[in-house]
């Protein structure tokens, strides 16, 4: 055996990889998450004792028939495997592997099985590893991937070293099945019933934890006013001009920066444990299931779903997870993603611009709207998705209790890029918009839009919020500067309306960027021209509402 060997993980989605990865190599790459299309790219990491000798390599899930950029990856990622660990669910063993074998060239190649869900198997399992080792001639190991035991590692390590060709491989392996345990339907899978319940559900995964980030930053608001800001802008009042507008103007970074962090950070990690608990215990795939009828009439199919949502918390990262949608869907669904998935800093600075306004009630419609006016727009850009096209999402997930393990590492993620990746970019726009403040580049700049404004029934002074939501979407918290001053001149139409315009005339540059370097520039930029038109229409209408009432 060479002194470090790379042993490459595949399977099908949702077979507890990643989770396995975890547990060789101690690196998260997702961990236990129990959802489709949780990995992306492929993840590779030297193993710990008694693994130290190997490096392992994790792949994304494979979809079989499916022209996903994700299954190509993980079907070239077996080319330089030293060993290749088939992982397939200990329920439905059989299929799994004879699927796999039918999509990977194994022929001469070094392999080993480990079937996860070990707590799931059920009287006469033991029999059938015993009947797979012999029909496949290969090392097959059981263990549970959410609770790996130092006997599990000892299985594992055994099967990789005494890994060998098959026994026989045909493009069509048929191995026998043995007891097949499916998961408990329940009314999420009820045809009529079913996706109206994921659709609830959907929003109260989202919905709750909002409304109590929300009410978290209110009351704390005062607080950090009287015994932060105030102190602070007093103490700084006779600092040069540059200086006082770069800490302590209307968009100082101390003044106007703290609002990211107190309006953000409630949000980002109260929906990273909503999701967090979807993941690990797979209602996140129970509801992606339900809702693919739906989807399809928008262009999307439930595998889809995942990208979206994963918006909700960064739509950059939310756009790299399309690379496990089909080729027919995932123009429409970064396009989706990009319109009406708001992410994190997005909502907190709604909620906080509403709040601080007096209309927090606008929330609710806001985000209404933005899901009905999103899905309108991925339908007239894109079309419906036919019943051929994209493979179906018709498989269910095991419910199962989230382990605080699996969770605690997911939000030990989002915590990591909010603080190092999300606020110090909201600092870099203060820096910026109090420079251009300064300079009075940003006064000339809504001089010459203010007529344009004006179509939309808004101030000039609206126009900040408008350009530096641009560059990302928490710079609609502009609208805070001179203490809010402006927020108390709005009505609550217009005060809708430039949130509305602010979020959806274009994707933020970061987002716009990873698009053009996923899809290329062509796509990015007829991308946000089509958005752009969107959210002009429907500003304006928007803005006439008090016409048409």
């Amino acid at each position: 055996m060479p002194e470090t060997s790379a042993v490459v993980l595949t399977g099908l989605e949702s077979v507890g990889k990643s989770a396995l990865f975890r547990w060789l190599t101690g690196r998260s790459t997702g961990d236990e998450a129990n959802f489709r299309g949780s990995t992306v790219r492929c993840h590779r990491a030297h193993g710990r004792a008694p693994f130290d000798a190997w490096e392992v390599v994790d792949t994304p899930g494979i979809r079989l028939h499916a022209d996903a950029a994700t299954t190509q990856q993980a079907l070239g990622a077996t080319a330089n495997a030293d060993v290749l660990l088939l992982v397939a669910r200990s329920t439905h063993a059989a299929s799994e592997i004879s699927a796999l074998l039918t999509a990977l060239d194994a022929r001469g190649r070094r392999v080993a099985v480990a079937l996860t869900f070990e707590d799931k198997m059920g009287p006469g399992h033991a029999d059938h590893v015993q009947q797979l080792k012999k029909e496949l001639g290969v090392p097959v190991v059981a263990v549970n991937a959410r609770a790996f035991t130092t006997d599990h590692g000892k299985a594992v390590l055994a099967a990789l070293e005494a890994a060998a060709p098959l026994a026989r491989v045909r493009r069509r392996l048929q191995l026998r099945e043995g007891p097949r345990i499916e998961p408990r339907l329940t009314l999420l899978e009820a045809k009529h019933v079913g996706p109206w319940l994921s659709l609830l559900a959907l929003g109260l995964m989202f919905a709750s934890p909002v409304y109590v980030a929300y009410a978290v930053a209110e009351s704390l608001q005062p607080f950090v006013d009287a015994r932060l800001i105030a102190p602070t802008t007093v103490a700084l009042a006779k600092l040069p001009p540059i200086a006082h507008a770069l800490l302590v103007g209307e968009y100082g970074v101390l003044t106007l920066g703290w609002y990211s962090f107190l309006w953000a950070f409630p949000v980002v990690f109260l929906v990273g444990v909503s999701v967090a608990v979807a993941d690990e215990s797979g209602l996140k795939d129970r509801i992606t299931t339900a809702l693919d009828p739906w989807l399809r009439r928008i262009g999307l199919s439930g595998r889809d779903l995942i990208p979206v949502l994963t918006g909700f918390g960064c739509n950059v990262v939310a756009v790299l997870q399309t690379r496990s949608c089909s080729r027919c869907t995932r123009a429409s669904c970064v396009s989706l993603i990009s319109f009406g998935s708001a992410c994190s800093y997005q909502i907190g600075a709604s909620l906080s611009v509403f709040g601080a306004a007096g209309h927090a009630g606008l929330f609710g419609p806001y985000l209404l709207a933005l899901f009905l006016v999103g899905a309108a727009h991925t339908r007239l850009w894109h079309g419906a998705l036919g019943d051929k096209q994209a493979l179906a999402h018709n498989d269910h997930a095991f419910l199962q209790w989230p382990t605080l393990r699996g969770s605690g590492s997911r939000m030990r993620a989002v915590l990591q890029q909010f603080l190092f990746q999300a606020i110090p970019a909201f600092l870099i726009i203060c820096v910026v918009a109090a420079l251009l403040k300064y300079t009075g580049v940003l006064t000339a700049i809504s001089t010459r839009m203010g007529s344009t404004m004006g179509l939309f029934s808004l101030p000039q002074e609206a126009t900040p919020a408008v350009l530096l939501s641009v560059l990302r979407k928490d710079g609609l918290l502009t609208l805070h500067a001179g203490s809010g001053e402006m927020l108390t001149q709005l009505t609550a139409l217009q005060l809708f309306t430039v949130v509305w315009l602010a979020s959806t005339a274009s994707a933020c540059l970061v987002t716009l960027w990873t698009v053009r370097r996923e899809l290329g520039a062509r796509t990015a930029l007829k991308m946000a021209c089509r958005q752009l038109a969107t959210s002009i229409v429907s500003g304006y209408l928007i803005s006439r509402l008090a016409v048409f009432v």
